[in-house]
Parts: structure tokens; sequence; C-alpha cells
């Protein structure tokens, strides 16, 4: 009896940390980050710009529009090479490879970029604050 009542104390205990963003941060912050970066490879900024911060999306949209990003920006390539949580399970810091090109440049660019996440509460969803280097680097700063 003794034994069936300590393996339900840790599965209610279990359970109730299934639920904390600090377990289950990367879990669900790894669709966020592979939508963000499949949008922006798609130009398709708008989409891309649901993934921002409130606070940052009109600049960001804005900028698109004022660099001719959806003709002159090709987002050729991506990997994510790794993802770190803070202690408190609400920011994480993601690293990826971009590749792109911007006309009129002919060069191809590669940069190993450093994305911020916030994880908002309300909304239990990860949100990109900040990106630095690559190609959004001065809207993201």
């Amino acid at each position: 009896m003794r034994s069936f009542v300590l393996v339900l104390l840790m599965a209610l205990l279990g359970g109730a940390c299934a639920h904390t963003p600090q377990s289950t941060g990367l879990e669900g912050l790894r669709p966020v980050v592979e939508d963000f970066h499949k949008r922006i490879r798609w130009k398709d900024f708008r989409g891309a710009a649901r993934h921002l911060v409130p606070e940052r999306r009109e600049a960001f949209l804005r900028a698109r529009a004022e660099l001719h990003d959806e003709r002159d920006l090709t987002i050729s390539d991506f990997e994510v090479l790794d993802a770190q949580l803070t202690a408190d399970g609400m920011r994480a810091f993601v690293t990826t490879r971009l590749q792109w090109m911007r006309l009129p440049s002919p060069s191809e660019q590669t940069a190993t970029v450093t994305e911020e996440y916030l994880y908002v509460q309300q909304e239990k969803t990860w949100q990109l604050e900040r990106m630095l280097d690559g190609p959004f680097a001065g809207e993201l700063p």
C-alpha cells in the first residue's frame, strides 16, 4: 500500500511539472522556430511576423516592404544548430545557420545567427524578440 501511494504521489507531481515551460519548452519551441524559418524562406513575411513579439511586427513588415524583400531576398537554406533554455525556462537562445542573398548583391551570405525567444504565458507560445546577425538583424536588434 505504501508503494502504491508513493507511485501515485510521484505521478501527480510529475504530471504537474509536465505543463511548465521549463519541461516542455524545447518541444514547444521547435515548431515555432521551424515555422518561422520556413515562412521567411518562402517569403511569407506576414506569417513569419506572427512569431515575433507584438512590438516588433510592424517594423519587421515595414522593413520587408522598404527593402523589397518579396522580390530581392532569397533565403536559400537554414539549419537549426542549437537551442538553450534559461534556468527559469522563459527565454530561449537558438543558434541557426542561415544562407541568403539580397539583390543587387550576387553573393550568397552565410551567418550563424543567434535568435532570442520569449515564452509568453498568456498565449502559451514562444515569440521571437531578437535576431543577432543575418538578413533581419537591423529590424530585430
